[in-house]
């Protein structure tokens, strides 16, 4: 894999958890780490004057010293550089998604709610970035493997979503098989089938006592069969199959509980400003663990 992990920092405390999770992915992926700090897209409540721009590129120094301090005493071999820019942070993070091998972005901020909202930058780069984008709540204490760090056993899965199998999934399960191959974590593949179609794809069109289930059965050959290159290609990575009816949505926040990671798929080409669609927001803003937005054709 080419490129580098690029995390937007904002320089809050908040803001670690995010370079905390991408520090820990560039190492288990040996990929540098890029640490980008917009000085003209700082928080409202950072410790500077915000009608002095001097001030605001000092803080922004001042916040790269300190976290790349922090990350290098705990990941010593980790290739690490930082950036402060003039450009706005969402433009600035965009443009890097270009040659990045992937982005990290935070949500909102301090709180258990305002950690599961997301703001207008993340939501910008995690719509248009052209490479895969992470978004990690703020206080994840999955973000944290030190010594002493909290226990997160109970997310030991790589849960994606699969719409369909097939090639415009394969962008989706790369990402989900290399994550876990890196991490020594399960993938936990998730294809949700829509009750009309499944009712659809039924031989008399009616409710019976059980309507889905030969539809479900036929589904989830395919997605084995779909699946066998990867398994081939990641032989040590353990795989656990799920088809099951329903709306797409609920059926991966459930499954995500228990995850480590959630990956989920957005058309590249797909028009007008509402790019990630319903299940990405919808996992975006209720989903508890990191979630990946993989863009694909």
């Amino acid at each position: 894999m080419i490129g580098s992990v690029t995390v937007g920092f904002n320089g809050t405390p908040a803001g670690m958890t995010t370079v905390w999770w991408a520090a820990r992915e560039a190492a288990a992926r040996r990929l540098p780490i890029v640490l980008v700090h917009s000085w003209t897209t700082q928080p409202l409540d950072v410790p500077a004057l915000p009608q002095e721009a001097r001030s605001k590129r000092q803080y922004g120094r001042d916040a790269l010293r300190r976290a790349e301090a922090e990350v290098l005493h705990r990941y010593g071999d980790l290739e690490l550089s930082t950036e402060l820019v003039s450009a706005p942070a969402a433009d600035e993070l965009v443009d890097r998604s270009a040659d990045a091998a992937l982005l990290v972005v935070g949500s909102r901020g301090h709180g258990s709610l305002a950690s599961f909202l997301l703001g207008s930058i993340s939501l910008h780069v995690l719509g248009q970035s052209r490479c895969p984008a992470v978004t990690v709540r703020a206080g994840d204490p999955s973000a944290d493997d030190s010594p002493g760090g909290p226990a997160v056993a109970s997310q030991d899965a790589v849960v994606v979503g699969v719409q369909e199998p097939g090639p415009s999934a394969d962008a989706l399960l790369d990402f989900a098989f290399t994550e876990a191959a890196s991490r020594g974590t399960p993938v936990h593949v998730v294809r949700v089938l829509p009750l009309l179609a499944a009712l659809a794809a039924h031989p008399h069109g009616k409710l019976v006592t059980e309507p889905v289930g030969p539809f479900e059965a036929e589904e989830r050959v395919r997605l084995t069969a779909a699946l066998k290159p990867w398994r081939e290609t990641f032989p040590d990575t353990p795989v656990e199959e799920q088809v099951t009816t329903g709306h797409p949505s609920q059926a991966l926040l459930t499954a995500a509980v228990a995850g480590r990671l959630l990956v989920v798929g957005r058309p590249r080409h797909r028009p007008g400003p509402w790019r990630l669609g319903p299940v990405a927001h919808a996992a975006l803003h209720h989903v508890p663990c990191p979630v990946a937005i993989v863009p694909h054709d």
